[in-house]
């Protein structure tokens, strides 16, 4: 059983980074969300694979039962992974619905002519309550 769920990761992961490296916003959501599933079979197996819930009785063996703090985690990884797939999900058709291509687009590779003190004066935000003053 062991060997299928480390072949499901290591498939689930793969197919996953490769559509991370897509620029379509609709590839980027599918890509975490297979990342988000492998990340939930890693926390999982994590956990023993006993025969038993992990119900506390008399007379159990601590070794007999299946550990229930992988499966709280998986259970709260899923719900996360959830949220964030339809928020991109959602971003993706709001920028289709507009006309546009529901891409991502690259960061420049630099500032053009800015200098370091007037980028910190802009993410500081005096620059614009300074310029509006005036």
């Amino acid at each position: 059983m062991l060997p299928v769920i480390a072949l499901a990761i290591f498939l689930l992961m793969t197919v996953g980074v490769y559509l991370l490296m897509h620029r379509s916003l609709l590839r980027v959501a599918l890509g975490l969300a297979c990342i988000g599933h492998s990340v939930n079979l890693i926390l999982l197996s994590a956990g023993r694979w006993g025969e038993r819930p992990p119900i506390v009785s008399s007379g159990m063996q601590a070794t007999d039962v299946t550990d229930p703090i992988p499966q709280a985690f998986a259970l709260t990884a899923i719900v996360i992974s959830m949220a964030l797939t339809l928020y991109l999900l959602a971003t993706a058709v709001v920028y289709s619905r507009r006309g546009g291509r529901a891409e991502l687009i690259p960061a420049p590779e630099n500032d053009g002519e800015q200098s370091s003190e007037s980028l910190s004066m802009e993410f500081s935000g005096r620059g614009e309550r300074d310029s509006s003053c005036s």
